[in-house]
């Protein structure tokens, strides 16, 4: 990773420092808080192996949250000129004091030490439309060798956060990101492949285009097989998408108001053996700053071990509330979720995709998963349909694609039905924010019905 000259950034520490400032000199409040974002972030679109879009957009956000006695909120604008500061000072001022008396309502946090992250890539930052057009040339050149059509994106760009208060605190992030996701179409089959971060040559873009190329010619003229339960192999992307769904369960507001899945089960053993999960901003493939909401520092937190619920996460308001520590995994304030973690990372396996295959006598293997829906939100029973690579798997063998199925199952009791972990990897979806996860192999997935394609 590269580092950044800052004052480069659409939203420097310089620039986020004069900001608050003007803040502090307009605002009449007890207390008062700045979150600043910026965003420089550029889009090239392909669809019927043509690129047909090319975007790029700048934004720059100031959120002033005041706290006057007991009361607080919170009034934003994209306008920075000082007038438009000194009016988004009085409209947070003037709806706190339209607000009733919250006498749960902390004082802001104080100065604060944050871990370092390096996730800046001077590189993607400047990545130019032509750089990305040669890469996307060279995905439309691979569909086309198999008759394939191409769709799909490629972006590049940087984020900067910052939050600042009268108390003292002082919070800064910067990073890079990219993104490409391909998807290959046939005329029976579909083959898909996303990947993100914050180095643009990390994404393996061709490799990328190459596996989508590949799922789509193998799943070609897809075959029924009925629905039921089966042993699935489910890929990363199809995972992450899954316990995307549990986020707010481990939050220890979710669970003090009895909304969570996890409501009287904590220190209790809810998953199988085989099941570590554990939230950590400084894992190497994660993302994201190293302070939540209200710039306190996020801790790496264990959630569950060896299928024990092990803990929750807490802002600083539910940790009062609950007679524990804060974790730094807080929203913003007001809100009325309170907390979740962010930088999921799932423990796995030695074991590699084609392991699990080739352990399998009979089975499916699940690229990813689409137009997920919560039916039970206590059982956690989501419903949703495979997508764009789904295979049937004979003798430790992928032997056809089959036509795509919809599910309805319980991501509590397929955490307790794991029979191998692969390796961990980042991954990238549709439905969740991205996380750190192994391939599944899961037995008795219930798969409910057959779609048409």
């Amino acid at each position: 990773m590269t580092q950044s000259t800052n004052d480069s950034m659409i939203l420097s520490r310089k620039l986020a420092d004069e900001l608050f400032a003007k803040v502090l000199r307009y605002s009449r409040a007890d207390e008062t808080e700045a979150a600043i974002s910026g965003s420089s972030y550029a889009l090239t679109r392909f669809a019927n192996n043509t690129i047909h879009q090319n975007v790029a957009e700048e934004d720059l956000n100031l959120s002033v949250r005041v706290a006057h006695g007991q009361r607080t909120a919170r009034a934003s604008t994209n306008r920075l000129d000082d007038d438009s500061i000194r009016a988004a000072c009085e409209a947070a001022f003037e709806l706190a004091s339209l607000q009733p008396s919250d006498p749960e309502l902390l004082p802001m946090a104080g100065p604060q030490t944050y871990g370092a992250v390096s996730r800046y890539d001077s590189e993607t930052v400047a990545l130019s439309p032509k750089t990305r057009a040669e890469m996307v040339g060279k995905v439309i050149e691979r569909s086309r060798k198999d008759h394939l059509t191409a769709a799909g994106i490629f972006s590049s760009g940087a984020t900067a956060s910052a939050i600042y208060n009268s108390r003292g605190l002082g919070a800064y992030h910067e990073e890079s990101v990219s993104e490409f996701s391909v998807t290959m179409l046939g005329e029976s089959s579909s083959g898909w492949a996303k990947k993100t971060g914050p180095c643009w040559q990390a994404l393996e873009i061709e490799a990328l285009a190459d596996r989508a190329a590949r799922k789509a010619l193998e799943s070609r003229e897809p075959r029924e097989v009925p629905p039921g339960k089966y042993t699935v192999i489910l890929e990363p992307s199809a995972v992450m998408d899954l316990l995307g769904f549990l986020l707010l369960d481990f939050g220890g507001l979710s669970v003090h108001e009895k909304r969570s899945c996890l409501t009287g089960r904590v220190k209790q053993k809810v998953f199988g053996d085989n099941v570590r999960i554990y939230d950590d901003v400084h894992h190497p493939s994660q993302s994201g700053p190293p302070f939540d909401g209200e710039g306190v520092p996020r801790q790496r937190v264990t959630l569950v071990e060896n299928g024990v619920v092990a803990n929750l996460v807490y802002s600083r308001q539910t940790a009062r509330k609950m007679d524990a520590s804060p974790t730094g995994h807080g929203f913003p304030l007001p809100n009325e979720y309170g907390e979740a973690p962010l930088n999921l990372v799932m423990e796995g396996g030695p074991h590699s995709r084609e392991d699990l295959i080739r352990s399998t006598p009979q089975g499916l293997l699940v690229t990813r998963l689409w137009y997920i829906r919560e039916v039970d939100p206590y059982r956690k029973i989501l419903t949703g349909m495979t997508r764009d690579g789904t295979f049937w798997i004979e003798n430790g063998e992928v032997k056809y694609g089959v036509k795509n199925f919809r599910f309805n199952q319980s991501i509590i009791d397929m955490l307790g039905q794991l029979d191998m972990l692969g390796q961990p990897e980042r991954a990238a979806g549709e439905e969740s924010i991205e996380m750190v996860v192994p391939p599944l192999k899961v037995r008795d997935f219930n798969f409910s019905s057959l779609t048409k394609f």
